[in-house]
């Protein structure tokens, strides 16, 4: 069974060296253990998703460029997440604002790579999707 995420949820993505923290900045969404609860698409880059320290993917062009001006030596950048579509799978089951809700199974794309995936839902109740 997953768990429904919400405000404060932290994420980690495979080529950043620091975990992050989903934003939900709509105040009128539903709550979630007095968090507000996030759907879908809640992958606005510096709004809802923050960055993750630094980056590590050569196909990010500041690392390529920084890697390749340290003679090759792996020169990771600041990272400036490029979400590649929706979070996916969302729940089949659980509308928030129309939207599915997003669950603690589901990933999100970065356009350089890197799978951005929930480390911790943000919730305390325990609330559970079927």
């Amino acid at each position: 069974m997953s768990t429904f995420v919400t405000m404060g949820a932290m994420l980690k993505c495979s080529f950043g060296v620091a975990p992050s923290t989903l934003m939900v900045v709509n105040p009128l969404r539903p709550r979630v253990g007095n968090m507000l609860a996030a759907n879908i698409t809640d992958m606005v880059p510096m709004t809802n998703i923050l960055p993750f320290g630094m980056c590590q993917s050569m196909s990010n062009p500041t690392v390529a460029a920084a890697t390749s001006a340290a003679m090759g030596v792996l020169t990771p950048m600041p990272c400036i997440p490029v979400p590649a579509g929706m979070w996916i799978p969302g729940s089949p089951m659980v509308k928030v604002q129309s939207m599915p809700a997003l669950l603690d199974n589901c990933q999100l794309m970065c356009a350089w790579g890197g799978c951005i995936k929930i480390n911790n839902p943000g919730q305390t109740t325990n609330a559970k999707a079927k």
